[in-house]
């Protein structure tokens, strides 16, 4: 006997439902997506990059026909003396001994060096970006004297050519020198030469002749003026150095191997002073040899941030020298009270905040309120909230970061509310997706400008949200479809 088996007919209008991905897959498909959103971001940190290449070109650009980083050394004179050398030489076997009469050094620092240094910063544009530069003037003056006990340094007395004597200070960026550079001996005014400066500013500056024959006290007053991009650095020689360096900017950096005695920082410029004694230079006041450069100078030919320094042989004719050691230096920096670059490289290391915290609020409403959302519309949501640091950079390079952070921000939180009352059927849901937003933005922006604080704030944060993201979860069975029988709040 055969039985026939009814097969119930197909409804067009009832199609069978879509299978329900438990709570569990929805969290690894959001990880999953917000982990892949990682290697954008990673090209927005190459992007940042290049921009601030570019900036430093424009900037070496200005620097071509300004003046580039300036090192300002001297005034020092200098002495030529003879000297003899003994060489032993081998020749044919037999050891040759050779006298050789050369002509040397002497550097003699002053006395006590005075000086008072006016910086004029100015801001100069090229396309979109800006730079600062400045035009320094130095008003000093130096008093010199010739050791009664020169023979102490390995010098004879007779042996110094004082008739050839130079007074040189050393400028490591001479095109950068403008009008209005004077030096006067005793009050009689002299003509200063170019080139013949001192090792430590790469033997750039300019110089003049003095005849010292009678070896009487000398009186140098000297004024320099030059323009400079980036650092200005001092180099102090002498017994006792004191300097007094006055600005209208208002956010200098004092670095170098010696910070000011005094200073005073306002928003209408600074005023520092430095002390510098030749027992903390560790340096003599006699030396058979030039100071080579500072660790820390790094200039170059043309723009001023060359890292390798090349120092040339001396141009006057005398035998190249062993170095008289190191100079030391002071250094102010007239630096921009907010780099845009800066602030868009910390800003994209709170990436993943963005997406993180969007996500989880996109799983919650999922998996609370049952607003089904697609891997689809997490991607999309998280490409919108990457975009944000692309406009942000790309405004501030143009109207400045504070105004390129509003409105950047404000362009992606009205696109990610309009397409989230989409994507959770509700207006009420985008609204707080809106606000959730609003507060991150408003969160980022305040640890932006707290750098001492921004970690402790930001991972006291993190800790409530991840708190209450735990407590609204609590009920969640992560894998099955269903809920636990305690209730769920509802969202």
């Amino acid at each position: 006997m055969t039985q026939s088996v009814s097969i119930p007919p197909l409804s067009s209008s009832n199609p069978p439902a879509r299978s329900e991905r438990s709570p569990g897959v929805k969290l690894v498909i959001a990880v999953l997506i917000a982990v892949a959103l990682m290697v954008p971001l990673l090209m927005i940190y190459g992007l940042l990059w290049d921009r601030q290449q570019q900036a430093e070109t424009a900037q070496a650009s200005i620097g071509q026909g300004w003046g580039g980083q300036q090192t300002i050394a001297g005034p020092v004179i200098v002495i030529p003396y003879r000297a003899t050398e003994t060489t032993t030489v081998t020749e044919n076997g037999k050891d040759v001994t050779r006298t050789v009469n050369t002509i040397r050094n002497l550097y003699l620092s002053p006395q006590a060096n005075a000086a008072e240094v006016v910086i004029k910063p100015e801001k100069r544009k090229k396309a979109i970006y800006e730079t600062v530069v400045y035009e320094s003037q130095i008003s000093g003056s130096a008093d010199f004297v010739l050791p009664a006990d020169i023979a102490r340094f390995g010098v004879a007395r007779e042996a110094l050519m004082l008739d050839r004597a130079e007074v040189r200070l050393g400028v490591s960026d001479a095109r950068g020198l403008v009008d209005g550079n004077s030096v006067a001996v005793n009050g009689t005014p002299l003509a200063l030469q170019p080139g013949k400066g001192l090792l430590s500013t790469g033997n750039s500056g300019t110089f003049a002749f003095v005849d010292w024959t009678a070896a009487t006290p000398l009186k140098i007053d000297y004024k320099i003026s030059v323009r400079g991009l980036g650092d200005f650095k001092l180099i102090p020689r002498g017994v006792d150095t004191r300097w007094t360096v006055k600005s209208t900017w208002p956010n200098p950096s004092f670095g170098g191997d010696f910070l000011p005695a005094k200073r005073s920082v306002t928003a209408s410029g600074f005023t520092a002073t430095y002390a510098v004694p030749n027992l903390a230079l560790g340096q003599a006041q006699v030396l058979t040899g030039d100071l080579s450069p500072p660790v820390t100078t790094n200039y170059g030919p043309r723009d001023g941030y060359v890292e390798a320094v090349a120092v040339s042989a001396p141009s006057d004719g005398s035998a190249g020298e062993a170095s008289g050691g190191t100079a030391k230096a002071v250094a102010i920096s007239l630096i921009e009270p907010v780099d845009l670059y800066s602030q868009v490289d910390r800003a994209i290391k709170y990436g993943f905040l963005f997406i993180g915290f969007t996500f989880v609020a996109f799983l919650m409403f999922d998996i609370i309120a049952g607003a089904r959302v697609a891997p689809a519309e997490y991607l999309l949501t998280g490409i919108a909230l990457v975009l944000f640091f692309v406009l942000l950079l790309a405004f501030a390079e143009v109207i400045g970061f504070t105004f390129a952070y509003m409105l950047a921000s404000a362009a992606i939180i009205g696109l990610l509310a309009f397409y989230s009352a989409a994507v959770l059927k509700s207006w009420k849901r985008a609204r707080f997706l809106a606000a959730m937003l609003v507060g991150l933005y408003a969160l980022l922006y305040v640890l932006l400008n707290l750098e001492a604080y921004s970690l402790l704030i930001g991972s006291v944060l993190m800790f409530f949200a991840l708190a209450g993201v735990m407590y609204m979860t609590r009920s969640i069975d992560w894998s099955g479809l269903g809920k636990k029988d305690e209730a769920l709040p509802v969202l």
